[in-house]
């Protein structure tokens, strides 16, 4: 694709986070700069309203006509391009048809996903196609899941650099996450709950901590989930569940595998939300993990989750105020443990809210990664953050995402 008219296509541009992207890649490239990228979606009115968003900066923002459900005009668009990096989701709903034409087109491919079930349809679909055709499929480039999956790639650099060894456990502790959510990541969520509940096997696939490594993975360890409030002595605090690890851990556990086991084979990760020591600190622990697991449980029921529909969750296409993206922030921690038992720990911050505000920057610098900085003999295939970008977006997110990756101890 290396003719291709642009280096980047928004496909999505006009849902929420599309709208919020097109903003941050308008501030930090321009138009017409040294990334070269269009907007796409299916109403050319929409795109003309987000395009008269962006003000002068972005008044020649190229505008592309495409459809989910028109295959023909997904193929054109794939054409034109070098990367799509696209926004429509629940992508359980909607993804795959652009999956399709990326793969079959040999172009490359970012989202946003955190549908663990739905990316693993498509990599038993996909990827031996797409490692015919060179395409480089990425998912899960938002704030699920590159905290977690570049934030273990950073602290085993910096084990091996201090120990001459990889942390074979790694615990990741989300300390403070302020912002809100939109309406398209509750329908994800729900979407998964509705699959699931009526379907026995999914739910088996969907405990299989290595349900997305390669069929010839070889992991055995036992992983540690924290289904249930705990003290966590490493912390000195109460852990509650987080509810981002169900796909994190296992974008974790898949970069290991493609990287040769570089964090070990006996390697163990896990997620979980510091909620503070003492009694306090339980109490808040036991209200997160017992409001979480009441969401799943009226999101399975269709008469609950119709009320959820309709009274308390946003809908599509609504979310946080641009003032509301930024005030907010996140504060995450990781603690590493070698086999000879030397401890690293790691913080990694965002500045803006981690569900928009930072994740249209970390998918922006992911998409611009994959377009400008991946060699071109680079295989095609399903690949993860850590596995494909590495040491190119560690620097994009730090240089122009308002991330920081810290060695505490």
């Amino acid at each position: 694709m290396s003719d291709a008219q642009f280096d980047v296509v928004v496909f999505g541009a006009t849902s929420f986070v599309g709208q919020i992207l097109c903003q941050y890649l308008t501030d930090t490239y321009g138009v017409n700069g040294e990334l070269k990228w269009a907007a796409a979606g299916r109403s050319k009115d929409k795109l003309e309203k987000v395009r008269a968003q962006l003000g002068a900066a972005g008044s020649e923002l190229p505008l592309l006509t495409a459809d989910a459900n028109d295959d023909a005009s997904l193929d054109t668009l794939c054409a034109q391009t070098r990367v799509v990096v696209s926004t429509v989701g629940p992508y359980a709903l909607y993804g795959e048809p652009m999956i399709r034409a990326c793969v079959s087109s040999g172009t490359d491919y970012c989202d946003l996903t955190g549908e663990v079930q739905w990316i693993a349809a498509m990599l038993e679909e996909y990827e031996d196609q797409a490692k015919q055709s060179g395409a480089r499929i990425v998912h899960c480039c938002g704030f699920d899941s590159i905290p977690s999956d570049m934030g273990t790639y950073f602290l085993q650099q910096q084990s091996q650099a201090r120990f001459k060894a990889p942390a074979t456990r790694v615990k990741m502790r989300v300390k403070v996450a302020k912002g809100g959510v939109s309406g398209g990541t509750v329908a994800s969520m729900m979407n998964i709950a509705e699959e699931a509940a009526g379907d026995p096997a999914l739910r088996k696939k969907l405990a299989n901590p290595y349900l997305l490594c390669p069929p010839n993975h070889g992991f055995n360890a036992r992983q540690d989930s924290i289904n249930m409030p705990r003290n966590d002595e490493d912390f000195g605090a109460w852990a509650a569940p987080f509810v981002m690890d169900a796909i994190n851990s296992r974008i974790v556990h898949r970069s290991n595998a493609l990287n040769g086991k570089a964090y070990g084979d006996n390697f163990t990760y896990n997620e979980a939300m510091l909620a503070g020591p003492g009694i306090s600190g339980h109490l808040k622990s036991l209200g997160i993990g017992t409001g979480t697991g009441l969401f799943f449980a009226a999101a399975a029921i269709k008469p609950t989750r119709w009320l959820l529909n309709k009274f308390v969750v946003p809908q599509p296409g609504e979310g946080p105020s641009p003032e509301a993206q930024k005030a907010g922030f996140y504060d995450i921690r990781f603690f590493g443990v070698t086999d000879n038992s030397d401890s690293i720990r790691v913080k990694v911050t965002g500045d803006a809210d981690p569900g928009y505000g930072s994740t249209a920057k970390l998918l922006g610098q992911a998409a611009a990664c994959l377009a400008q900085d991946v060699p071109a003999d680079a295989p095609g295939g399903f690949w993860t953050t850590a596995s494909l970008l590495g040491d190119s977006l560690l620097q994009r997110l730090q240089e122009k995402a308002g991330m920081t990756f810290t060695v505490i101890d």
